[in-house]
């Protein structure tokens, strides 16, 4: 338990059963009547933001979440496996729980994964991720980098778009957000 004036960003409470994120807070004081906190909470786990004000010196529930480095093994089912590089341990954890990030996963990666009271919330790939093209139509004499995009499917099986000079067998530097291609990789 904490009370709301010790509130820091990036601080996670349990409100109503759920975990939130302190994304931003301030303490307001006005002329007539008592004070209080402004706050901008993020839910964990669906991504949703709100304003919360609370009293200052309520009581609020603290929730301790742990984000551990760890690097994906394989799927099991539904499931992704993660060892965890300290213990060792493999931990099994949900498809939706991994997200769109499934999409850019290779095995072997090394990724941040946050657990609170054994359960793991959700998993943090690498911003960029160097994949290779699969398959993609092949290009046009005249095909320049300014003239257009085409599909092209990644060893992952993820489809993103790409300029129309990139080959099968490329590697290719693609954001994990959104599935963005930023370039040729090394």
């Amino acid at each position: 338990m904490a009370t709301t004036n010790d509130l820091k960003n990036g601080m996670v409470l349990k409100l109503d059963g759920q975990l939130w994120s302190v994304n931003e807070f301030q303490h307001v004081k006005p002329g007539k009547g008592g004070a209080f906190v402004r706050t901008t909470l993020k839910n964990v786990l669906s991504g949703k933001v709100v304003d919360k004000t609370f009293n200052a010196g309520t009581k609020v529930e603290t929730a301790t979440v742990d984000k551990r480095n760890m690097t994906y093994l394989y799927k099991d089912g539904t499931d992704f496996v993660f060892m965890d590089g300290d213990t060792f341990d493999q931990i099994p954890v949900p498809a939706e729980t991994v997200g769109g990030g499934a999409d850019y996963l290779l095995e072997n990666t090394e990724v941040t994964v946050a657990m609170h009271e054994g359960v793991a919330l959700y998993v943090e790939l690498p911003v960029t991720m160097e994949l290779v093209v699969e398959h993609t139509d092949p290009g046009l004499q005249g095909d320049r980098s300014t003239g257009g995009n085409k599909p092209a499917t990644l060893e992952t099986g993820a489809q993103i778009q790409v300029p129309l000079f990139i080959s099968t067998g490329e590697k290719l530097k693609v954001d994990t957000r959104d599935g963005r291609y930023l370039g040729r990789a090394n």
